[in-house]
């Protein structure tokens, strides 16, 4: 298996691991299968934990390899990383402000973004697409760097970023699919809107 996915090209390994991030995405939604409630503690523990990963896997996978391709380009590592860094929040920020969404446990009339008249379950989706745009980029640039044969990117660390997306989707999955639940939806449509917010 390891060997299948190291002779795929660039382009297919990193549609692979966005693949399985999804899965695990669908693998939390699915959880809405068998509860109705989730114990709030236990949800927030899980979360808590998928916090922690993806914090350790956006500095270990990403940033401190982008200081040290910077070093080796003699550029000012932390300058450039800081530069790349920030125009990322500020692309975040930009879609916050812009894309209409709502967030899980806020009430309709908190909705960010763009005012509309889309329903309350529409808004939350469109709150997870937000959150899976830069994952999406984060994984295809880990992937990109090592096609581009950057000496500081290596299989390792983009495997551990995707890993680390995974490991964080799953509570978030289920995060969101059992509120929607309680909120009338039936299961499959719940499940639908979490794993493919586009049904």
């Amino acid at each position: 298996m390891v060997e299948w996915f190291l002779e795929l090209n660039a382009v297919m390994q990193a549609f692979v691991a966005t693949c399985f991030t999804w899965f695990l995405t669908a693998l939390g939604a699915g959880v809405v299968f068998s509860f109705k409630e989730i114990n709030r503690k236990m949800l927030d523990g899980m979360l808590g934990f998928a916090a922690g990963v993806m914090i350790a896997a956006s500095f270990w996978s990403l940033l401190a390899p982008a200081i040290d391709m910077a070093e080796d380009m003699g550029h000012r590592a932390w300058l450039t990383a800081a530069i790349g860094f920030l125009s990322g929040g500020a692309f975040l920020w930009v879609l916050d402000e812009c894309l209409p969404h709502l967030h899980l446990g806020f009430p309709r009339s908190e909705a960010e973004g763009v005012k509309t008249g889309w329903h309350r379950s529409v808004l939350l989706v469109l709150a997870i697409t937000l959150h899976n745009i830069p994952e999406g980029l984060a994984v295809g640039v880990a992937f990109g760097a090592l096609a581009a044969d950057l000496p500081s990117a290596t299989m390792a660390g983009a495997v551990a970023l995707a890993v680390g997306i995974g490991l964080q989707n799953f509570p978030e999955g289920a995060a969101v699919s059992v509120p929607l639940r309680r909120e009338g939806f039936s299961r499959l449509k719940c499940f639908g809107m979490v794993s493919c917010p586009e049904s």
